[in-house]
């Protein structure tokens, strides 16, 4: 742990964000193509009504989400900054007390869903043709809620202490066990939605189990002692306000993809929800590199900011938004240059794939500016400061987006639920940059005090 600690308040900072960021990217991206082939094989598989179905589901799995992004961004901060203080024993009560928060969470969200699950679909926007496949799918992804959320949680803490190899590891295993059964439970078994469900909750059992094992183990200094998971109340307050923006991040992300959903409804029906959620998985390639390199970002930030190693964190800061912007501004390029292409991976269907070509171009619009809320947002979080992170999340899907995606459509039809990303993503940029700029202009008097000290 010491020499972990001595690489990452010494290293060159551009190889330590590679060394970092780059498991946790691979990581990602395995995720990401993953949740991508499950939907393909869906598509070849069952049809476009299918993949509406999964894609009504996806404002409660984006919930679940949320659940182990409170407990386990929250718990990173925490231990980052109590590891760079080299506060060993707050960090492991901080650990233990995030698994509390998570399993109790959890079971209280899981049995609202169980008990309502029709009339939350029906709701969501589930159409009677739709209704089955969403119903048989969250039916059986409901069993694999809780270690779903416990690997969220975990992962971010493997991230904190500075070992994001272990985290890449648990991804992969699940993300590929979940390729492998996909094809198997869907076609040789020929059990439809249901069958892409059960390769999913497997998948997600054998990370939790590969995580635990590696908590047993020499590697990881989360060596739990009974003593860690008795309730902290300071600690556990703590960790929901410091994790909280991301909770809400994903909340209002679900509440945002649940109106619109709506929205789509009721000027294109279950066709372009079938496009919405295609695009929603090719967007995820773009995405997940993205956040890959903001998990490995935060730890570096909250190590050196604990540490004040100011210039440091003015450092990582650069790096991380450069790396981030490159991979958007591809991202950007591909999507606009060859929507068609993209499309008809998913699906044969020639009137899904004409009816997708222009929103997926306009939600790529200004894809180039996507890493900069969500570096932002990680930036502040990392440092211990959740005010801002809150009003950047906030801004972006509750004050600008939802209301774009409502009162667009009323002048431009259902283009306007396209043209409204574009929209967000350039009035989000202008919130978040000044943000950015006033905790530069913070860091740099530091700097300018710590020279003069010396």
């Amino acid at each position: 742990m010491e020499e972990q600690k001595k690489q990452i308040l010494n290293e060159d900072l551009r190889p330590l964000l590679f060394k970092f960021s780059l498991p946790s990217v691979i990581g990602m991206v395995i995720v990401a193509l993953y949740n991508f082939v499950d939907t393909i094989f869906v598509g070849k598989g069952v049809g476009a009504d299918a993949i509406a179905g999964l894609t009504i589901v996806l404002p409660i799995l984006i919930f679940i989400i949320a659940v182990g992004l409170l407990t386990g961004i929250g718990t990173a901060s925490i231990v980052s900054r109590s590891l760079g203080k080299g506060d060993k024993e707050k960090a492991l009560i901080a650990a233990g007390n995030s698994f509390i928060i998570n399993t109790i969470l959890n079971i209280i969200f899981i049995a609202v869903f169980y008990f309502f699950m029709d009339e939350i679909l029906q709701f969501i926007g589930a159409s009677p043709d739709v209704l089955p496949y969403s119903s048989d799918y969250l039916s059986i992804m409901l069993f694999g809620f809780i270690f779903f959320s416990l690997s969220i949680n975990s992962n971010n803490l493997i991230r904190a202490e500075g070992k994001p190899r272990a985290s890449m590891y648990a991804m992969i295993i699940g993300a590929v066990l979940n390729i492998i059964l996909d094809p198997i439970f869907i076609f040789v078994l020929k059990m439809g939605v249901r069958g892409a469900a059960i390769a999913t909750v497997i998948s997600q059992i054998s990370s939790l189990v590969y995580i635990i094992i590696y908590f047993r183990s020499s590697a990881s200094m989360y060596h739990f002692k009974r003593e860690v998971f008795r309730p902290n109340k300071a600690i556990m307050r703590e960790i929901l306000v410091i994790g909280f923006p991301s909770f809400l991040m994903e909340i209002i992300g679900s509440i945002l993809f649940l109106v619109f959903i709506k929205v789509v409804r009721i000027y294109g029906g279950d066709t372009y929800i079938a496009i919405t959620g295609i695009g929603i998985r090719i967007i995820d390639l773009v995405f997940m590199p993205i956040l890959g390199i903001s998990h490995g970002f935060a730890p570096i930030v909250g190590f050196n900011y604990g540490a004040r190693s100011y210039g440091r964190v003015k450092g990582i800061l650069k790096e991380g938004l450069i790396w981030t912007t490159a991979i958007a501004f591809v991202g950007f390029i591909v999507m606009v240059a060859f929507p068609q292409v993209l499309i008809s991976i998913f699906s044969d269907d020639p009137e899904l794939i004409k009816n997708g070509i222009i929103p997926l171009r306009l939600i790529a619009g200004f894809a180039p500016l996507w890493s900069i809320p969500i570096l932002g947002g990680t930036f502040f979080q990392a440092i211990g400061k959740p005010v801002p992170a809150i009003i950047i999340n906030l801004s972006r899907e509750l004050l600008i987006f939802i209301p774009a995606v409502i009162v667009l459509p009323m002048f431009f039809g259902l283009l306007g639920v396209w043209i409204s990303w574009p929209f967000t993503d350039f009035f989000s940029f202008l919130i978040t940059g000044p943000f950015l700029l006033r905790e530069i202009r913070i860091i740099n008097r530091a700097i300018k005090l710590e020279e003069a000290a010396v």
